[in-house]
């Protein structure tokens, strides 16, 4: 019989990552440095959803079920 399904991991504790860093309002409440002309503020916007989508393919990986099942 199969065990159940468990999904905990220590893994799942850097999806706080993408949840946290952006609460931080001091790392992008500048106007500088610019970026093609963008303020700080919306190219780190872009910053942010890339580190949400490489966290969470990071944490998928790591904890994904091996063996093809």
């Amino acid at each position: 019989m199969d065990r159940p399904r468990t999904d905990r991991s220590r893994w799942n504790w850097l999806l706080l990552i993408p949840i946290v860093v952006p609460l931080l309002t001091f790392l992008y409440n500048h106007d500088e440095p610019r970026l093609a002309g963008f303020p700080m503020f919306y190219w780190l916007q872009f910053a942010f959803i890339l580190l949400g989508v490489g966290t969470t393919t990071l944490v998928y990986r790591m904890t994904k079920k091996r063996g093809g099942q």
